[in-house]
């Protein structure tokens, strides 16, 4: 269960990112392409988490709970305000989709099972990256995005701190 919580997390920042972004002209293919690197990225990080647990079984607890709570802190940090420039779709999906990468080192670091969270990554970031899109195209920003990086940023500094009081 906490694989899916925590692939609807991951999404949350690329929500909080595309609602910025209100003229998008291939919103499916942008949410299609950041859903893949949503899984894409969590793969490769995987491996190397699971990599590194095998040099720093000692440590990896400890170590993966310090980089998701220094991640959700910079994604708390990141919440100023930016001026964003028409960027190619393939390259905005891939720095949306590149924290998934080093959140997923830690995942693997932490023996989560790999396949539930990828698809659960995947899965929430379509739909999440289209809706998103689909009202930033209709001007329904408000929030611009910031309230959803506090959530994933505070849940992921939180699911930190759970791993590490559960360390054994």
């Amino acid at each position: 269960m906490q694989e899916i919580l925590i692939g609807l997390i991951v999404a949350l920042d690329v929500v909080a990112l595309y609602l910025l972004l209100p003229s998008v002209k291939q919103r499916f293919l942008l949410a299609l392409w950041t859903a893949l690197l949503h899984m894409i990225f969590p793969i490769i990080g995987f491996t190397i988490g699971n990599m590194m647990v095998a040099f720093l079984t000692q440590w990896s607890n400890i170590i993966s709970s310090i980089l998701l709570f220094f991640i959700g802190l910079h994604l708390i940090l990141s919440t100023q305000n930016r001026q964003i420039n028409p960027i190619p779709v393939s390259i905005l999906a891939i720095s949306a989709s590149l924290d998934t990468f080093s959140v997923s080192i830690s995942f693997g670091m932490l023996n989560l099972q790999k396949y539930l969270f990828i698809v659960s990554a995947g899965i929430w970031t379509f739909f999440l990256s289209y809706i998103s899109l689909t009202l930033a195209r209709k001007g329904h920003r408000k929030y611009k995005g910031k309230s959803l990086k506090w959530v994933a940023g505070i849940s992921l500094m939180a699911f930190s701190i759970y791993a590490l009081l559960n360390y054994q």
